[in-house]
């Protein structure tokens, strides 16, 4: 377990200070901007979607270590799929995040199941989920996000 814990803390580190995607793309056709009341930290998402394939993806902001960590993580694990898969994938990592214990398909996950660490503290749950809520935002057509 001890293993497994400092792995996690040296993923967030290396994503958080090497931020995979941390770019504005020139032209992006979706967008939005996320933003976390409970600690500050805030995102600007850049989608360039096509065909329903989720072609090239960006991301810039400021925030803790965690939220910078979570958004690297998410916008490699998204890059390549369909918007289908995207969003399966951020349901399956909610309920990694929200429902401690379960039953989540690692394989899906792949490195994002690293984060469930960040389940053991709940003030830090929404630090993590906060670029798939502006994901979803910008899926959506909606210009912010926020984890209220």
């Amino acid at each position: 377990m001890a293993e497994l814990s400092h792995l996690y803390q040296e993923i967030l580190l290396e994503h958080n200070s090497k931020p995979r995607n941390f770019r504005k793309l020139e032209h992006p056709n979706h967008s939005a901007d996320g933003y976390n009341p409970l600690c500050g930290d805030r995102i600007n998402l850049y989608l360039d979607i096509k065909d329903g394939v989720v072609a090239d993806v960006g991301f810039q902001g400021s925030g803790c270590a965690i939220s910078r960590a979570a958004s690297s993580l998410m916008t490699q694990s998204i890059k390549g799929k369909t918007v289908a898969e995207a969003e399966q994938l951020f349901r399956e990592y909610r309920r990694m995040l929200t429902q401690p214990g379960a039953d989540v398909d690692g394989e899906l996950l792949g490195d994002l199941e690293f984060l469930a660490g960040v389940a053991a503290f709940p003030t830090r749950i929404k630090c993590a989920i906060l670029s798939w809520h502006t994901l979803q935002a910008a899926l959506e057509g909606k210009e912010t996000a926020t984890t209220e």
